[in-house]
């Protein structure tokens, strides 16, 4: 859906656009009516606050970073943190006893019965001067230029049932700029420089403004029994990671998709495991190549969290990610069950094809993760490994673990002076083909050989980008005060390694963007307004000259 005086995008392939998101955009309308005629129903509903941060705890969100700091600190419970996002019940136990320098905007809540509450609504925008700049906020794409986005909506809840609706729709200038080459024509020239063919990652959405409404941070699900069942469009992060996950987080935003899992930790003896397993719908951006078959595809899911006993603060898990084109025949059980299949090629059924005779049209990603919290010393810990393909059996598997894989590092350590809590963290993620790459033929993290659209929805990376280039890093300091938050950040990012050209295999140097920057969250009253500044330095750009960006962004939610 376009909005009034923007251009149309490129007519380019087959693109399921909104449609495939439609079952989920006739929910989300239906749920926005259940929720205005429960009206009646919430006549004598808790009161909340207009500034009510359990609401806001989306992945990724503000409040749920703050929620997290708490954690390491102490003042909230010790609960996994590698499935997100997290249910209504979740965040009420995370916040229940929390006594932070927020503790105003986290109200409790005593009445389990039904509510009805009007989110807050929040604009947002950006402006980038020499590139497009901007990473992991959801559907939003921040071209050149001028970034405008809006989210409004309502929560539901009714016994064991919650309803949240919450739509976003944004708008980007759009401006020109340089880009690098790709040896593609026409339309097809905004595609990635380093593989067009190879991953639906356009560098501009085509020329002029381009606009998009997204079904946003909007979900139905039950949570009865200790299993939880739903439908959703809202983002997801899978693992501890803050900024650079590999397998999933918000940088492209949420896709539509069911779920069905446990609704807290279930204890199994020796600990407890939390887990989730997820059936999705993918789409391509308006620049993608694929036409017809496989411009939809089909995304099956599964991770689990355990939490051993004795050891508190500590949860281990994995997870696996797969990408089918969407069956022409329709979906069947053997495909939705799909990410239980074994681990090692070897074992997988004969399909005939490639050197292999068991090489598969799908793309699939696992990973395995660990954090470990410690509040008392006020310190955290985590890590992600992950691969882009099988091994071929448990040998391969201990002989060539850097084939087509990755890992993140990160650590956060927060103090506590009064009413303040003050954090210093840091991650690093390194996805750079190693040695092996020389014997043994490998990709680029999240680009695949069939499924052409890579790891990607609407033409945004789905896990870090800074894992298509390679490699990423960021060191952050956070202060959070009773009036707000201010943030100074550095981070690192390749954007690509260059080449001969874009078939050759002979590297030339790299491209990397090196940010410096601060934000800060102001409370005034009902309304929280946030402001930042960033200045992107990207040396060697497109194999050329260096090139500088400043972003700047303002936003702020206004409470009723």
């Amino acid at each position: 859906m376009r909005l009034p005086g923007t251009a149309s995008p490129s007519p380019r392939g087959s693109v399921p656009s909104m449609r495939s998101a439609s079952p989920l955009v006739t929910f989300a309308s239906a749920a926005l009516t259940v929720a205005m005629a429960a009206g009646p129903l919430a006549a004598q509903a808790t009161r909340v606050a207009p500034a009510d941060l359990r609401a806001e705890a989306t992945a990724g969100s503000e409040a749920e970073r703050y929620l997290r700091v708490l954690q390491v600190a102490g003042r909230a419970p010790l609960y996994p943190w590698s499935l997100r996002a997290f249910s209504p019940r979740e965040v009420d136990a995370l916040a229940a006893d929390s006594a932070g320098p927020w503790a105003p905007r986290v109200p409790t809540v005593e009445d389990a019965g039904t509510r009805v509450q009007l989110l807050r609504p929040a604009v947002r925008g950006a402006y980038n001067t020499g590139f497009p700049g901007g990473v992991n906020d959801g559907a939003v794409w921040a071209g050149r230029g001028a970034t405008a986005s809006v989210s409004a909506g309502a929560m539901l809840r009714w016994g064991v049932l919650s309803v949240r609706v919450e739509p976003v729709a944004f708008w980007t200038q759009n401006r020109d700029f340089a880009l690098m080459p790709n040896g593609q024509p026409d339309s097809l020239r905004f595609l990635d420089p380093v593989s067009p063919r190879g991953i639906d990652l356009p560098q501009r959405f085509g020329e002029g403004g381009y606009s998009r409404i997204d079904p946003g941070e909007s979900t139905a699900r039950v949570d009865v029994r200790g299993f939880a069942l739903g439908v959703s469009t809202a983002g997801q992060h899978w693992g501890p990671t803050e900024e650079l996950p590999l397998l999933l987080g918000t940088n492209a935003g949420g896709f539509p998709h069911a779920f069905l899992g446990t609704s807290s930790p279930w204890r199994v003896g020796i600990g407890t495991l939390h887990g989730r397993m997820v059936w999705g719908s993918l789409a391509q951006s308006p620049y993608s190549i694929v036409e017809g078959h496989g411009s939809r595809r089909l995304m099956t899911g599964v991770l689990a969290v355990f939490t051993p006993r004795g050891l508190d603060g500590l949860e281990l898990g994995g997870a696996r990610f797969f990408h089918t084109a969407w069956p022409e025949g329709g979906v069947t059980g053997s495909v939705l069950w799909e990410p239980f299949q074994g681990l090692f090629k070897g074992g997988l059924s004969e399909t005939g094809e490639g050197p292999d005779s068991r090489t598969s049209n799908d793309n699939q990603l696992a990973a395995v993760f660990a954090r470990w919290v410690l509040p008392r010393a006020g310190f955290e810990a985590w890590a992600e490994f992950a691969r882009e393909d099988h091994n071929w059996d448990l040998q391969d598997a201990f002989l060539q673990p850097d084939h087509n894989s990755g890992y993140t590092l990160g650590a956060r350590k927060v103090w506590t002076r009064g009413a303040r809590m003050y954090s210093a963290r840091a991650e690093l993620l390194d996805a750079q083909p190693g040695n092996v790459q020389q014997v043994r033929g490998g990709a680029p993290f999240y680009r695949h050989t069939r499924e052409r659209q890579g790891h990607t929805q609407r033409g945004q990376i789905l896990g870090s980008p800074a894992a298509y280039g390679g490699a990423g890093a960021v060191v952050a300091v956070d202060g959070y005060t009773p009036r707000g938050r201010w943030t100074v950040e550095w981070s690192r990012t390749r954007v690509r390694t260059l080449r001969a050209s874009v078939d050759s295999t002979r590297i030339t140097g790299v491209d990397v963007v090196s940010s410096l920057g601060g934000q800060a969250v102001l409370f005034r009253g009902l309304a929280d307004l946030s402001l930042g500044l960033r200045g992107d330095w990207e040396l060697n750009r497109h194999g050329g000259d260096d090139a500088f960006n400043l972003n700047a962004t303002l936003g702020f939610r206004l409470g009723f």
